[in-house]
């Protein structure tokens, strides 16, 4: 009988996400508390508190007008959706190098299944750090990572040293681990579950352990099945990827701007060059390349050519993208990212390397 192979969950949480934006795109905001949400003169929410913000006891759907009493002098910023949605997918385009196995929950975190992995690394704890490096690399932003060998206790892992954490719950500690945890630090625990499982002597997962599941179902309902599967690190939830891949790009935010169209040019080969690599490790090819700019102000603009074949090379897609720059204030004015990504993908159609030949046939002339 073969054994069951273990799987390895990594889940991905960027910190104070939203916060953690602003506080990188505004120098300014840096080291102080940042508070992402309405305004507290109005009926405000706070969307995102930062570190720094939090000491203070703000914390995220929080009134802004409470949250202004806790700390007057925090820095209250309109959030900027749009800005976060393309570090999100930038965050996911980071993610895919990795897995296709990619679900995300929201903006700012996914779970990662990389027990089959595009890296052949058989460490999900060495791809989890080198995802922490690339994400800091790539958007100067910092994410903490949970490591295990189910969703649960990946989850719970993330949130166990952060900022910045890394954590790994090993499957031969993981019961021991769930029993010493408090009932609180269950992820799916909300303060009402709380308060009636406090209120049944039921405060860590020894506790729960101890209840059979035809009394957790009668006191929780369906649920019951769940709390008593997790008191004993029971999770068999796959990692289901929402969507299909739909592109596949790379970009960068420069350390200073940039308006030397030469240099520029070279960097968009250089881009080129990974885009194709990737391509090449998913067997993948693409019709349509976007090429995006943003501006020094944050002005941000993209400029987009659908072949008529599919592309693969980097050869290809350099070029593409050098001709759409001719379509843009670059050069001119100075630049602070660039990006490239291309779509309209054949991934479930054979991949670069098995598309369908058109031939011009002709009538033979006797």
């Amino acid at each position: 009988m073969t054994e069951k192979k273990i799987r390895k969950i990594i889940h991905v949480d960027m910190d104070a996400f939203f916060a953690s934006v602003e506080q990188r795109d505004h120098p300014e905001y840096r080291g102080k508390p940042v508070v992402v949400g309405g305004s507290p003169q109005g009926r405000g929410v706070v969307a995102a508190a930062s570190y720094e913000s939090r000491k203070y006891g703000i914390h995220s759907a929080m009134p802004a007008v409470q949250a202004v009493k806790r700390c007057p002098h925090a820095i209250f910023v309109k959030p900027r959706f749009d800005v976060y949605k393309d570090v999100s997918h930038q965050i996911r385009e980071i993610f895919f190098e990795y897995t296709d196995l990619v679900e995300p929950l929201s903006l700012d975190e996914a779970y990662l299944d990389v027990t089959e992995n595009h890296k052949n690394n058989p460490s999900a704890t060495l791809i989890a750090r080198e995802i922490k490096r690339d994400i800091l690399d790539k958007t100067d932003l910092v994410a903490s990572a949970g490591v295990s060998f189910n969703k649960f206790l990946a989850k719970i892992a993330s949130d166990l040293d952060k900022p910045d954490g890394l954590s790994v719950i090993h499957p031969r500690k993981a019961e021991q681990f769930i029993e010493q945890l408090p009932i609180g630090k269950f992820y799916g625990v909300g303060k009402a579950t709380l308060r009636k499982m406090e209120s049944l002597g039921i405060r860590t997962g020894a506790d729960l352990k101890q209840w059979e599941e035809v009394n957790l179902v009668k006191k929780f309902g369906k649920s019951g099945h769940h709390y008593y599967r997790i008191a004993r690190a029971i999770d068999n939830r796959a990692v289901k990827s929402h969507r299909t891949r739909k592109s596949i790009g790379k970009e960068r935010t420069f350390s200073e701007d940039v308006s030397d169209l030469e240099w520029i040019r070279q960097f968009l080969g250089e881009l080129s060059e990974k885009i194709a690599t990737s391509m090449q490790k998913l067997d993948a090819a693409g019709k349509t390349i976007t090429l995006k700019v943003r501006y020094k102000n944050f002005d941000t603009v993209t400029r987009s050519y659908s072949h008529p074949q599919f592309i693969h090379s980097a050869e290809d897609i350099s070029e593409t993208a050098i001709r759409l720059l001719d379509e843009t204030e670059a050069g001119t004015r100075e630049v602070r990212l660039l990006g490239i990504s291309v779509s309209s993908l054949n991934l479930h159609e054979g991949g670069a390397f098995g598309e369908q030949l058109e031939l011009p046939f002709r009538k033979s002339v006797s």
